[in-house]
């Protein structure tokens, strides 16, 4: 097994679009995930020409920026945009030519007074029933395009370094292939048992030469420490930032996660990846082609499952 090498950062992106100099801010304050999901959104905003400027929350705003995927992070909090909600007059809008808001789409008067900040403004939610996620929020810009826009994210040679020295400091071997699991999830309703994992990834955690790393995010204490029970010899990387993290999954010969934002950044720049979903919740499958997306009972491991997920490891990894 051979470390995954991630795209060229400095390879140039491919523009479809007439140069113009339009900002458009794009407010969307959900979840990692739900963010990652516009990335094909905010491509195509970039490629009509224009800035894009993200409010989402404070860290996944920098990521963004710091992918390349935006020029400009925003605060979400700092719009204060529950004034809208209220004819208060504290909203705090930055100028921009267009604005595309994936949130408060229900609430009729925030919607005329957001409407009235700008001359062209868009406001929709984040999902639609019958629809992939992120095809829903390209399609909300109503620019009639048929380009997708699913190219991999490319890191930064600055944020993959960094990653290997977190990696060193965690006690890994970057120069050697490794494994990444991510056993968590914003709810435990999307948490595959922490006993599937160790079944499904039983071989790879034999081989000598292959080191797990168990990526902890904030929520995860207890589905990592379940799996670390299992793989003793796992090493665990506890909340890196994200663009670190980034960086890392770029490199990682291989990735397997329950649905969560993780996932979603795994899938997003190239990583060599499994993800698990439960059947209701597919529609948040990563705009991304390569992952190997398996739907699996969430509650409990079967022998069904296990199967489906030793055919997309092997798939991946063949």
């Amino acid at each position: 097994m051979a470390p995954h090498t991630p795209p060229r950062s400095d390879a140039p992106r491919r523009s479809r679009g007439a140069p113009r100099c339009d900002t458009a801010l794009v407010i969307h304050p959900g979840a990692l995930g739900d963010v990652l999901l516009a990335i094909p959104a905010l491509r195509a905003l970039r490629d009509a020409g224009g800035r894009v400027a993200l409010a989402a929350q404070r860290h996944i705003a920098s990521l963004l920026f710091a992918l390349g995927e935006v020029d400009e992070a925003c605060d979400f909090e700092s719009l204060r945009l529950d004034a809208l909600f209220t004819a208060d007059q504290g909203a705090r809008l930055p100028a921009a030519d267009r604005i595309v808001c994936w949130f408060g789409a229900r609430e009729p008067e925030f919607v005329r007074r957001l409407t009235a900040a700008s001359p062209r403004v868009i406001v929709a939610p984040s999902v639609a029933p019958g629809c992939d996620v992120w095809e829903h929020l390209l399609a909300t810009l109503g620019d009639g395009t048929a380009h997708a826009y699913r190219e991999t994210v490319r890191v930064a040679d600055d944020l993959v370094a960094e990653a290997r020295a977190t990696l060193g400091a965690a006690g890994a071997d970057a120069s050697r292939p490794f494994v990444v699991l991510h056993p968590g999830a914003g709810s435990p309703a999307k948490r595959w048992p922490a006993a599937a994992f160790a079944a499904a990834l039983a071989p790879l955690a034999g081989r000598r030469e292959v080191q797990i790393v168990l990526h902890e995010g904030p929520a995860d204490a207890e589905p990592v420490a379940q799996l670390r029970r299992l793989l003793p010899a796992a090493i665990v990387l506890r909340e890196p930032a994200l663009p670190v993290l980034a960086g890392m999954l770029a490199r990682c010969a291989l990735y397997v996660g329950n649905d969560s934002g993780v996932s979603h950044l795994a899938a997003a720049v190239g990583a060599p990846a499994v993800v698990l979903f439960a059947a209701a919740n597919v529609a948040w499958r990563p705009w991304a082609s390569a992952p190997r997306v398996v739907t699996v009972v969430t509650e409990r491991a079967t022998e069904r499952d296990l199967g489906d997920v030793w055919r997309a490891l092997d798939a991946v990894l063949r």
